[in-house]
This record gives C-alpha cells, sequence and structure tokens, in this order.
C-alpha cells in the first residue's frame, strides 16, 4: 500500500510541475482565504477554528458561481442539519437506542434526497444529514453543549463560506457567466469539428470520443446556470437564454449523428445542401474563437431554406423517401447550428432587466428512484451498525467513528463508483496523517504564532490547491486538505498530544474503511445493474412517445435522454469496447425518439390519408409492444421488415406529411436493426 501512494504522491508533484496561470490563481486565492478565516476564527475566539478553514477548502472552486453555489447550500445543509440536532437530542434524552435509530432515520432520508437531486443540491441534503450527527452525538448525555456545539458549527461555517466568497470574487475571479460563455463557444465549435468529421468521414473511434465530450460538455451547462445566477441577480436573464441553447446544441448534435449514420446517396437535391452545409462546419470548426458569429448564421439560414425550397429530384421508392428526409435533417441541422450561435451571442450581450412574462421550465434530469431508496437504506443501516458498536463499547474513538461512517456513507452514495470514490477519500486522509502528525505535534508546539504556521502550513497547503485544481487528482486532494485540517486541528497555541491525535485519526481512518465496507455488503450494486436500470428507462420512454396522449416537447425528451446517457457514459465507459453497442444504442435511441415524435406529430394533423394514418398507428403500437413486452427469443425482424414494406405504400400520396412519415419510419427500423443490444430487453 505504501508503495502505490508513493506512486500517488510522484505522480502528484509530476503533474503539478508546470500549473496553468489559472491554477495557481486558484490555490493561491484558496490557501488565501483559509488562513483569512483561520486568522478571523482566532480573532472571534471560536472553539474549533479549522472548521472554518476546512470549510474554504470544501466549497473552494476555480468559478466564483461555483463557489457561492456550493457555500449556500452548504450553509442551509448545515442550519438544517442544526435544526434536527436540537430538536432530537431532547425529544430522545434518557432513550440512547431511539436516539440513535432517529439519527440513522434522519441520514436515511438526507441521502434518499441527496440521491435524487445534483450538486450542489445533493451536497446540501447529504450534508444535512450528517451535520445532525456531529452535533447531535457529542451532545448526547450533555444537553448543556448542545446550544454551543450548533452555534460553533454554524458560526464557523458561515466565517469559512463568507472568507471563500468575498476572495473568489476579489481576487482575480473567474465568473460564472465568463466561463459560461467559454463553455459555449468551446461546444459550438466542437459541434461543428464534429459534424465535419462526420460528414467527412473521419475516423470513426475520434468521433465517438469527441461526442462523448460533447454530451459531458453541453449537461455541464445546465449545472453553471445555477452558479451563474447566485453570482447576480442579472445573470438570470442570460442563465435563460444558456437553457434555451442547450435545447439547440442536443438538436444539433442529434441530426448530425443521423446524418452521419445514413450517407446521402447521389441525388441533385441533396448535393448543394450537403456542400453548402460541410463547407459551413468545416469553416466553424476551424475558428480559434467565435467573436464574429453573423457571417455563420447567414450561411446556416441560406442552408436552411434551400433544404426547405430544394425540389424533389429523386428516383422512385426508397430514394425518395431518403431523400426528403435527408433534406429535412439537414435543414434542422442548420437551424439548431444557427440557434445555438445566437445563443452564444445572447450571452454575451447586457442583460436584458425587463421583467420577464413567462417563466421557462427547467430542464428535465434522469432521476433513478430505485438507486436513491437503495443508496438510503445503506447510509441508514450502516450508521445503525456502528451507532450500537459505539453505544455498547463506549470506545472514547467511537464518536468520529460514527460520524465518519456517516459522511462517507451518504456523500459518496450516488456516485456512479461509491468504493473507488471511498477509496480515494481514503487515500488522502492516508497521506494527511504524517504530514499533519509532523507539523502538529513536533513543529508547531514549541513554535507558537501564526507566523511560523504559515511557514509550515502553507508549502503543504499551496500544491494540495494545486492539485485540487486537477480533475484527475482532485478527489484524493480534497480529502488530503480536509483531513490535514482536521487532524492538524490548528489552536493559537498548540500542544503536543500524540495519543489523542492517534486515536482521532485512527478512527477516522477505520470509519472510511467501514463505510467502504458498507458499499460493499449493504445492498451491493453493480454497474451492469445501473446500466440495465437505465436503458430499461430510456426504451419505456420510448415506448411512452409512442403511446401517451401527451405529447412532449422536443427539448424536454432530448433534454431528458441526454442527461440520462450522461449518466450511463461512466458506467459503461470503465468497461471498455464491450459496451460500445449500449452506448451507441442509447444516442440512436434520440433519434429514434425524435422520429416517433415526427411521426406524433403527423397524425395530429389532417394531411395523412385515412391508409397512411392506420399503417402509422400501428407501426407505433408495434414498437410500443415490442419496447416493454418482449418474450424470450424475440426479434425486431417482423417490426423492421412492416416498416419497409409501409414506407413506400405511405408515400404514394405525395404530401409532405405521407413523405415524412414514411421517411420516419425507415429511419427507426434503421436505428434499430444498426443496435438490437440496446433495444432488446435483457434479463
Amino acid at each position: 500500500m505504501w508503495q502505490r501512494l508513493e506512486k500517488q504522491l510522484r505522480d502528484w508533484f509530476q503533474a503539478l510541475a508546470k500549473p496553468t496561470r489559472s491554477d495557481l490563481i486558484f490555490a493561491l486565492r484558496t490557501v488565501s482565504a483559509g488562513l483569512i478565516a483561520l486568522l478571523a476564527a482566532y480573532a472571534l475566539k471560536l472553539e474549533h477554528p479549522h472548521w472554518a478553514m476546512m470549510t474554504v477548502f470544501i466549497v473552494s472552486q476555480p468559478v466564483a458561481g461555483m463557489v457561492l453555489a456550493k457555500g449556500f447550500f452548504r450553509l442551509v445543509g448545515t442550519l438544517i442539519g442544526a435544526v434536527v440536532a436540537l430538536a432530537i437530542v431532547p425529544l430522545f434524552s434518557g432513550h440512547a437506542w431511539l436516539f440513535l435509530g432517529a439519527l440513522a432515520l434522519w441520514i436515511g432520508i438526507c441521502t434518499l434526497v441527496s440521491s435524487l437531486l445534483r450538486n450542489p443540491e445533493a451536497y446540501g441534503a447529504a450534508l444535512a444529514g450528517y451535520t445532525a450527527m456531529i452535533i447531535g452525538l457529542p451532545a448526547f448525555g450533555q444537553p448543556h453543549l448542545l446550544a454551543e456545539l450548533a452555534t460553533a458549527r454554524c458560526s464557523e461555517i458561515v466565517l469559512g463560506i463568507l472568507c471563500a466568497a468575498v476572495t473568489s470574487r476579489l481576487i482575480l475571479p473567474q465568473l460564472a457567466g465568463d466561463a459560461m460563455a467559454s463553455r459555449l463557444e468551446r461546444c459550438i465549435i466542437d459541434l461543428a469539428s464534429y459534424a465535419s468529421g462526420a460528414f467527412s468521414g473521419a475516423d470513426i473511434e475520434k468521433l465517438r470520443a469527441l461526442h462523448a465530450k460533447l454530451i459531458a460538455d453541453i449537461q455541464s451547462l445546465g449545472e453553471m446556470r445555477a452558479y451563474a445566477r447566485l453570482e447576480t441577480p442579472s445573470m438570470s436573464t442570460r442563465a435563460n437564454s444558456v437553457r434555451r441553447t442547450i435545447g439547440h446544441l442536443l438538436s444539433a448534435l442529434s441530426a448530425a449523428r443521423m446524418l452521419h449514420r445514413h450517407s446521402a446517396p447521389a441525388n441533385a437535391a441533396l448535393i448543394p445542401v450537403r456542400s453548402a452545409l460541410k463547407s459551413c462546419v468545416a469553416d466553424l470548426s476551424a475558428v480559434d474563437s467565435l467573436k464574429h458569429t453573423e457571417p455563420f448564421i447567414d450561411r446556416l439560414d441560406r442552408i436552411a431554406e434551400e433544404a426547405a425550397a430544394a425540389p424533389l429530384v429523386a428516383g422512385e421508392g426508397d430514394d425518395r423517401i431518403g431523400t426528403l428526409s435527408r433534406l429535412t435533417i439537414a435543414g434542422e441541422f442548420a437551424q439548431a447550428l444557427k440557434g445555438a450561435l445566437r445563443g452564444l451571442d445572447a450571452l454575451r450581450r447586457p442583460p436584458d432587466t425587463r421583467k420577464r412574462t413567462r417563466r421557462q421550465p427547467d430542464l428535465v434530469i434522469h432521476r433513478d428512484h430505485r438507486g436513491a431508496w437503495r443508496n438510503a437504506a445503506r447510509a441508514m443501516v450502516g450508521t445503525a451498525l456502528v451507532a450500537a458498536f459505539w453505544l455498547e463499547t463506549q470506545w472514547p474513538g467511537a464518536t468520529g467513528l460514527v460520524i465518519i461512517v456517516a459522511v462517507v456513507s451518504s456523500l459518496f452514495a450516488s456516485r456512479p463508483f461509491p468504493v473507488q470514490a471511498a477509496w480515494g477519500f481514503f487515500k488522502g486522509t492516508l497521506l494527511a496523517l504524517p504530514f499533519a502528525f509532523l507539523v502538529g505535534q513536533y513543529i508547531l508546539p514549541p513554535l507558537p504564532g501564526f507566523g511560523w504556521f504559515m511557514l509550515f502550513v502553507v508549502p503543504i497547503l499551496v500544491p494540495t490547491a494545486l492539485a485540487m485544481a486537477n480533475p484527475r487528482y482532485a478527489g484524493v486532494a480534497t480529502a488530503f486538505a480536509i483531513n490535514f485540517l482536521a487532524f492538524l486541528s490548528p489552536h493559537p497555541v498548540m500542544t503536543y498530544d500524540p495519543q489523542e491525535f492517534l486515536t482521532g485519526s485512527v478512527s477516522v481512518l477505520i470509519g472510511i474503511l467501514l463505510a467502504t465496507g458498507v458499499y460493499l455488503v449493504v445492498l451491493p450494486v453493480s454497474a451492469r445493474e445501473a446500466v440495465r436500470r437505465i436503458v430499461r428507462v430510456m426504451r419505456e420512454d420510448l415506448a411512452r412517445l409512442c403511446l401517451h396522449e401527451r405529447i412532449p416537447r422536443r427539448s424536454a425528451f432530448e433534454g431528458l435522454a441526454y442527461d440520462r446517457i450522461n449518466q450511463l457514459m461512466p458506467l459503461l465507459q470503465s468497461s471498455g469496447k464491450r459496451n460500445d453497442p449500449l452506448l451507441g444504442g442509447s444516442v440512436v435511441a434520440v433519434s429514434v425518439g425524435l422520429e416517433i415524435l415526427r411521426l406524433r406529430l403527423a397524425l395530429l394533423g389532417t394531411a395523412l390519408p385515412p391508409a397512411a394514418r392506420q399503417s402509422v398507428t400501428e407501426f407505433l403500437k408495434g414498437v410500443a409492444r415490442d419496447l416493454l413486452v418482449q418474450s424470450p427469443g424475440h426479434s425486431w425482424a417482423a417490426m423492421i421488415e412492416q416498416a419497409r414494406r409501409n414506407a413506400p405504400e405511405i408515400a404514394e400520396s405525395d404530401s409532405p406529411e405521407a413523405l415524412q412519415s414514411a421517411s420516419a419510419m425507415r429511419v427507426i427500423a434503421a436505428a434499430i436493426e444498426d443496435y438490437p443490444e440496446f433495444f432488446r430487453k435483457q434479463a
């Protein structure tokens, strides 16, 4: 183990040998804020000054809005947890088992809520759970300490949040609004690169990697909206423009993938549109920045108009249907990419302060209710078992043991790989132990004073903060920073007490290992099961699109589908190429859903002849039936053959709606045929 930890440190410092300017700013800003918080806690004579400094490292993020968001929900979670502790301790005074049961139940409830939310709201919910444990457990049997502990915890956390928030805005700030514009610009250029490669026959692996990156980046834009709103009220309007632009990006991504999957034939109507689109995205992907979007918007406008007005110079049968389908998709791609460029312009413009007449709906996100209940039960059972051990043994270090089990079993519960996250937290904690012991037990006790503290602690915390800015090391580095400060427990006058130090630190390490064991033993879940659950709900989404009376907005369906794909990606990518058919099928399912929506909208109109309307209705019922009810050995061959047979018959009426319906049926059949692993119901 020590060899692996040594390698971790060596890799850590090699990666930090050449930090970027933004990483250096983040590191210096974080350490400065932590020192200010500690100095203020000393001046206010707070009982646990390290809580204030720890809070700075917990909430610090490269972007100011992220600091405000995480700080705000940390404050909310702390206040809720403190109120619950103030209620539970007196209520169950003298009834230890009931008290521990109530705390374990509260941990479970907060873990359930946290698993259904996203950061930073999820963090606040988890914090509300274990804050009640942090305050209530030491105060049980000593009610005179309850109010003092609650006040101290809240005061020190508020102080840390204020220091982190102020420094994030005053010391070379990176604002969420600027980060949103930069991320959106990068997404548009990457989207153009993906489309250019797709239209030019680029390497499949490169396109797959770029597609995965685009999905993750587009989803992160949605998270940035919350950060932007907390920076300043005037950012709310521009955050709304990002919400609309996310829909345009998702639509363009879906259209580009469809055009790539079904390459265009040599058709006189398609060639001019395809050439113009290929040239436009190639030029767009080659730019370094998008300071001037007007030329690209004008070109995309002309392409969309040309696609809509292009004469249908095609032969009979499938070629005719396919040509119109590809023209429609090309026009949709041009319109969506144009909308994304206009969204970037709107984000850069001064905010609109006029009163909004209509509130736009939030983007829909995937919620795994079954997984959330499992996480809640696991956190509750793990906390209760360790709390029972504490009650029976009365081991002095067991209080910290119970608290850290509650923290780890709740905080990492909704991660794709909670065992790995908990193990990373353990490694960071173990790495912090010798540094904290050397500085806190041998160096600082004979050298009192804040100057000496800075001299020996700052050289440790600055590289740690640099590692926190690197996504590869952020988890371990954050655990190192938090536990280094917790073990060090800085005070104006440091004392030499190695026995208490080792008792507390060993209980923390054992607690993390126990919580990791809880993930492995109590209601364990494999990545395969999580993948199967998400794939199943995606198939159910498609079945609902076929049958439900209410037709959802296209943006709502795409947002939910891509959010589920974003949850799938880390689970699938961990097993290499073996699960590529499932990942590819999940993306194709978005195209299938959009074609189903096209068919549903065609049925709402009156242009389809009765025979075509009947064929489309029966086709949708058949797709829904095959998605939901599949016997062993089920095959989609009959449905695919039916779609190919009926599509030319539907197109005979020559109405645009009939041609589009026929092409939609053929695209759906082709997608299911390409990815049978995804659309086949798994046992």
